[in-house]
C-alpha cells in the first residue's frame, strides 16, 4: 500500500545526476511508493517515442509553439539538449503546489540551477524547493554502468562521460548529495530527505 506524508503546502523535490547515476530509477520508485508525490511533466520539442503519451510523459510541442511559450515567459526553465528544447512549464508546477501537492522534478544541473534562482524570487516557490544530487560512487563505476547498458555507441558514451564530469562539479550547489550505492540504498536516502521535517520558512 502506498505511503503518504501529510503536508499543508506543496513541496518541490528536484533531483539531478549524470546519466547512469540511477536517478530515474530512484525517482520512479519514489512516485510508486508515495501517493502524496506527483511527477512534474516537463515539455519537449522531440517527437514522442513508442508508447509515450502527450501530457502524461511530456508535453510535446513543435519548435514554433515552444518558442512562443518561451517568449511569453511560460517556462520556469528551459534548455537545448541534442538540438531539442526541454523545459518546465510554470503552470504545471504552480497549480499543483498551490493545491498542496508535493512534486518531484527530475532535471539536469542546468535546469536545477535556473530553478534555484527562480525559487529565491518566486513567492510560491520560496521555502518549498529541496534539491538533491545523485552522485555516482566513482567515475569508473559510472563508466561501467554506461557501458553495461550496451545501448550507446562509443562516441555517445564519451560524450555522456564528459557531461557527467561537468555535472558532478555542480553537486556542491545542491541541498543534499546522495552517494549512489544500490537502488535500495538510494531510495532509502531520498525517502529520508522527503520525510524529514521541514524548517519553518
Amino acid at each position: 500500500m502506498p505511503e503518504s506524508t501529510q503536508s499543508t503546502t506543496g513541496r518541490l523535490i528536484i533531483v539531478s545526476g549524470p546519466a547512469g547515476s540511477g536517478k530515474t530509477t530512484v525517482c520512479q520508485r519514489m512516485l510508486s511508493e508515495f501517493d502524496s508525490l506527483q511527477r512534474v511533466v516537463t515539455s519537449t520539442t522531440r517527437p514522442p517515442r513508442s508508447g509515450e503519451l502527450d501530457t502524461v510523459d511530456y508535453y510535446f510541442f513543435d519548435r514554433e509553439t515552444f518558442q512562443a511559450k518561451i517568449e511569453a515567459g511560460e517556462f520556469y526553465e528551459y534548455a537545448t539538449v541534442h538540438s531539442k528544447l526541454y523545459g518546465t512549464l510554470r503552470k504545471e508546477v504552480q497549480r499543483k503546489l498551490a493545491a498542496g501537492t508535493d512534486l518531484l522534478l527530475n532535471i539536469d544541473v542546468q535546469g536545477a540551477a535556473h530553478m534555484r534562482t527562480t525559487a529565491q524570487q518566486d513567492p510560491l516557490l520560496q521555502g518549498r524547493v529541496t534539491t538533491v544530487f545523485i552522485m555516482p560512487p566513482s567515475f569508473e563505476e559510472l563508466e561501467a554502468r554506461l557501458r553495461g547498458r550496451d545501448t550507446d555507441a562509443e562516441e555517445e558514451i564519451q560524450r555522456r562521460l564528459q557531461v557527467a564530469r561537468d555535472e558532478m562539479q555542480q553537486s556542491e550547489h545542491y541541498d543534499h548529495v546522495i552517494l549512489s550505492g544500490d537502488p535500495d540504498a538510494d531510495f532509502a536516502a531520498l525517502k529520508g530527505i522527503y520525510e524529514a521535517p521541514q524548517p519553518e520558512s
